[in-house]
């Protein structure tokens, strides 16, 4: 056990849950700034 954990733990959740949440924002807002950028480009011309 980790010492700096001691006796209560805090959050008991899977990393991995919290993994893959914040990839999946991140990847949710890279794309919607993709569509964005398309659809400037497309307007503009």
């Amino acid at each position: 056990m980790n010492p700096f954990e001691g006796k209560n733990i805090q959050c008991r959740r899977n990393d991995a849950i919290d993994s893959g949440v914040g990839f999946g924002v991140s990847f949710g807002v890279f794309t919607l700034m993709f569509i964005i950028a398309t659809v400037v480009e497309f307007v503009s011309k």
